[in-house]
């Protein structure tokens, strides 16, 4: 049963006739033969399989015809073409309270939804308590729904989504409802979920829950299927498409081979070809490295306070991480980067010239800078990536990236004393007797 396909989808279409005037779309409804629209492809040719168990993230920039995807799932939406097949029950959190009625009160929605998904009397009374203990809205409860405010619209509407017994669980983005303390619940119903080996399809634009929750990932863009594998290389993909550099419009690798030895050209006369930083460290063999070019990331490392070079971090101690970087152009206030990942690829912490308002100045063709990172690095031991990155703000106020290294060091943390979780707390702790 593990192996059986959940969902599956095959050559998945959805179009829509885009007209340039109401009177255009009018026509074309009134007149036979007449045609004046063009032809939308929210999703195009898409095929997925999913098996029991599986919690799916679904990676892509806004209008890349995710929530179109999951509506065709859901049935909400009709396909222009192809098929879906999903074996067993659904519950949606895509569009809480679609099947809600305003004049009803919230005790006659319950009964309403749960109809609406299949659930006989018997069952809609099994739960009803829990949705009620979940939604813990009080004596509105008993009210109309239409007297609800958004808040208490939205923790009932997920109560009775979430409090069945669905084979698929539909997600998308939303689980920040409510307050903190519902927020809470909710997270922890969603871990129920995955606990008991439900199929989930999860869509958020926030990668770290994709990071934490997920088994696989897809990225949609433009309405194709552009990637379907492993969470941590979708991940990295999505990054890539988000600052646009992303396979199809990134520099040709050739010519960033050109400018990178052009750039080791320009500054063999300023460092010492024996001062390679990164020669000293183990290499991440899969290192993630991109940018359009303008700038190199050379070399990195990681220093104590008397600047000798370290292969692994007490944690306790003062270290410094180091970037060195050529530029191939002028650039003003470029953005220099440090990021630490556990092996799973989530952020464990990091920083940059701007969060630390440092205002980093002009650098031309052929200079070149050292970023230096100085901190106590406070995580469990474990062994960790270390990833650097120079960017840019261009006058559009979008993120460009000139040189990332993701990934790119691999070390390891220790430490003189236990510690429980992710950090180390050197805690002043006081007892008193009395």
């Amino acid at each position: 049963m593990e192996n059986e396909n959940v969902i599956e989808i095959k050559d998945l279409k959805k179009d829509y006739k885009m007209y340039k005037s109401k009177k255009a779309r009018l026509f074309e409804t009134i007149i036979p033969g007449y045609e004046n629209h063009t032809t939308f492809s929210a999703i195009d040719g898409l095929n997925l399989e999913l098996k029991k168990g599986e919690v799916l993230g679904i990676l892509g920039k806004n209008g890349a015809g995710k929530s179109t995807l999951l509506k065709m799932i859901t049935g909400v939406v009709t396909p222009t073409s192809g098929s879906i097949k999903v074996n067993g029950k659904i519950s949606s959190l895509l569009e809480l309270g679609a099947a809600f009625n305003q004049e009803l009160t919230g005790i006659e929605n319950i009964y309403q939804h749960g109809q609406v998904m299949g659930l006989t009397k018997q069952e809609i009374e099994d739960v009803k308590q829990d949705i009620i203990d979940f939604a813990d809205i009080g004596e509105h409860l008993y009210q109309p729904v239409k007297t609800y405010s958004s808040g208490m619209f939205a923790r009932l509407a997920f109560a009775c989504a979430i409090n069945v017994d669905p084979d698929v669980l539909i997600v998308d983005e939303v689980l920040s409802v409510g307050d903190m303390a519902f927020q809470l619940k909710c997270f922890k119903k969603f871990e129920q979920f995955k606990e008991k080996g439900k199929t989930i399809l999860f869509v958020t634009h926030n990668i770290t829950d994709v990071i934490r929750n997920c088994t696989r990932a897809i990225i949609i863009d433009g309405g194709k299927k552009i990637y379907d594998g492993d969470v941590k290389g979708g991940v990295e993909k999505y990054k890539k498409i988000i600052v646009k550099l992303d396979d199809d419009k990134k520099v040709l690798e050739k010519e960033l081979e050109e400018r990178k030895k052009q750039s080791i050209v320009n500054v063999n006369n300023k460092i010492d070809k024996n001062d390679i930083w990164k020669k000293h460290y183990t290499i991440n063999p899969n290192i993630i490295e991109y940018g359009d070019g303008r700038a190199d990331l050379i070399d990195f490392g990681i220093f104590d306070e008397n600047d000798n070079i370290i292969t692994s971090v007490e944690n306790d101690k003062e270290v410094v991480f180091k970037s060195k970087i050529v530029f191939d152009t002028k650039i003003i206030d470029p953005i220099f980067t440090m990021t630490v990942k556990d092996f799973k690829g989530l952020d464990m912490m990091g920083t940059n010239t701007v969060q630390e308002k440092i205002v980093t100045g002009e650098f031309n063709k052929g200079d070149i800078a050292i970023a230096e990172f100085k901190q106590k690095i406070s995580l469990a031991p474990n062994k960790y990536t270390l990833s650097f990155s120079c960017t840019h703000f261009n006058a559009k106020g979008e993120l460009e990236v000139l040189s990332r290294k993701y990934d790119a060091l691999l070390f390891e943390i220790t430490s003189n004393k236990d510690c429980v979780g992710l950090y180390r707390l050197d805690s002043n702790i006081k007892i008193i007797k009395i």
